[in-house]
């Protein structure tokens, strides 16, 4: 009996020596895609009164990990039965992406051309707290749809760098992937819009002596406090160019021709005019079906 308990015990050493080495290559493969990810939902996740940022990172962590719940048993009963319909899926989520990017886009142009008119911030917007709940339940939904349609990116990468593994590696292989994508990404947006709290909090305490160390932590705080509306605002730029270049990439990986037809741009660039070509398209099909509701038809 002892024999036989080393044998299983030796068998599940084997298994994760496996899941360790596999994990390694599919991270690898997705790590492109997880920085795509922090950047979108470090987007996605800002913009919220102090006081709600950490309860609404929190929300969509949870929206997040119920995505990873639907979307791993689903991707590997496609894998083993409906091989077919994963790149129809990824399309789909690249249209949806390549939209988000055009329409951040198209605001920013309109911004730039109506830059005298001031725009009240959100909270002036939003003034009372029925409002300030639906606007936040909005932006939560948001992300949480932008989440799921990363999260099909990276777990079937992850998926396709182990398919030639046994089905258990593959399980452990890509559910790993899954939860880092998750725990890492809205862990360090956590940090991220916590950096003017760190700031204030260094700030006070190095009033307490007048040492150089005390200065140097109020420096320190300064720093951090002032970064941190040039990081949204960068990670703003960045999470829109994430999103068209993920959008588009889908399509310039998954279909011939549009590949063929950018093939004499680099690979960056050619994934970012086809994100933007496939999202004005999408915003045009969008703007052209409201219209009627716009104007009212009597």
């Amino acid at each position: 009996m002892a024999s036989g308990l080393l044998v299983i015990l030796d068998d599940i050493a084997l298994l994760m020596d496996d899941t360790a080495a596999m994990s390694k290559i599919a991270a690898k493969k997705t790590a492109g895609l997880l920085g795509d990810d922090l950047a979108v939902n470090a987007e996605k996740a800002t913009g919220f009164h102090a006081s709600r940022e950490l309860p609404v990172i929190w929300a969509i962590t949870k929206g997040s990990f119920l995505n990873k719940i639907i979307i791993l048993p689903l991707a590997f009963v496609l894998s083993a039965y409906a091989a077919w319909l994963i790149i129809p899926i990824l399309l789909l989520g690249g249209v949806y992406l390549s939209y988000e990017g055009a329409e951040k886009v198209l605001e920013w142009f309109h911004n730039i051309k109506h830059k005298k008119v001031k725009r009240k911030p959100v909270a002036a917007e939003v003034s009372n707290s029925e409002t300030l709940v639906a606007h936040e339940a909005k932006k939560i939904k948001d992300a949480i749809r932008t989440d799921f349609i990363l999260s099909v990116e990276i777990i079937v990468i992850a998926l396709e760098s182990v398919i030639q593994q046994p089905f258990l590696t593959q399980i452990l292989v890509v559910s790993l992937i899954a939860l880092i994508a998750t725990v890492a990404v809205y862990g360090l947006v956590a940090l991220m819009v916590r950096m003017d709290d760190v700031g204030f909090d260094l700030q006070k305490k190095s009033q307490d002596s007048n040492t150089s160390f005390s200065k140097t932590m109020y420096l320190t705080g300064t720093l951090l406090i002032a970064a941190l509306p040039k990081l949204i605002r960068l990670l703003t730029i960045v999470g829109t160019i994430a999103m068209l270049l993920v959008g588009g990439g889908m399509f310039v990986h998954n279909i011939e021709i549009v590949h063929d037809l950018l093939a004499f741009m680099p690979g960056l660039l050619s994934d970012l005019i086809a994100g933007l070509t496939i999202g004005f398209i999408a915003v045009g099909i969008i703007l052209l079906t409201k219209r009627p509701k716009r104007h009212g038809i009597s």
